[in-house]
């Protein structure tokens, strides 16, 4: 996915979940500060989103319908998001990924039925995604850095080495 770059770590009684604010058309540079990450269900749940715009939208309406349909429950809202991206006819032509995450859980959420709960509370997606997992992860290993610091430094690496990624990065905690 060639969109954007969002990473979420948990450490300890926090999680941080951030993005960048480039938006491409091609190889063109069309918006610098876009918001690609969101507080649902009272703030209680942080989303980001990469992919293409208006699919991502379509999505966080649905996910938020959910989360209120299984309060409480992220995870069951993740898995009936998936479920019906997965089987409605118009939604399994929406390109995106979804990360969510709330004081206890972290998820990655895919059009292929796939919500994946990372082992190491680090989460990565979009064109950036994998190069701010890989400095996430060696901050996290190497340093006693709490998840914010951690998002907002990764995020910044990923930025000068991505193309389609930038250092206007929004970020939400939870703790």
């Amino acid at each position: 996915m060639r969109s954007t770059t969002i990473l979420s770590v948990r450490r300890g009684d926090e999680v941080a979940i951030g993005g960048d604010g480039q938006v491409t058309m091609g190889d063109t540079i069309v918006k610098s500060d876009a918001r690609k990450v969101r507080l649902l269900a009272d703030g209680k749940v942080a989303v980001g989103f990469a992919g293409a715009t208006a699919d991502a939208m379509a999505l966080l309406d649905r996910f938020e319908a959910k989360l209120k349909e299984y309060p409480d429950n992220l995870a069951r809202a993740a898995i009936e998001l998936a479920k019906e991206w997965r089987t409605d006819r118009n939604l399994r032509r929406l390109e995106s990924l979804l990360v969510a995450v709330n004081n206890k859980e972290s998820l990655l959420v895919g059009g292929s039925g796939d919500v994946i709960q990372p082992e190491d509370g680090i989460i990565g997606i979009g064109s950036g995604g994998q190069y701010a997992v890989a400095a996430a992860r060696a901050l996290f290993q190497h340093t006693e850095l709490g998840a914010e610091t951690i998002v907002r430094e990764a995020l910044t690496i990923a930025g000068r080495i991505c193309v389609y990624s930038n250092s206007n990065i929004v970020l939400e905690v939870i703790r």
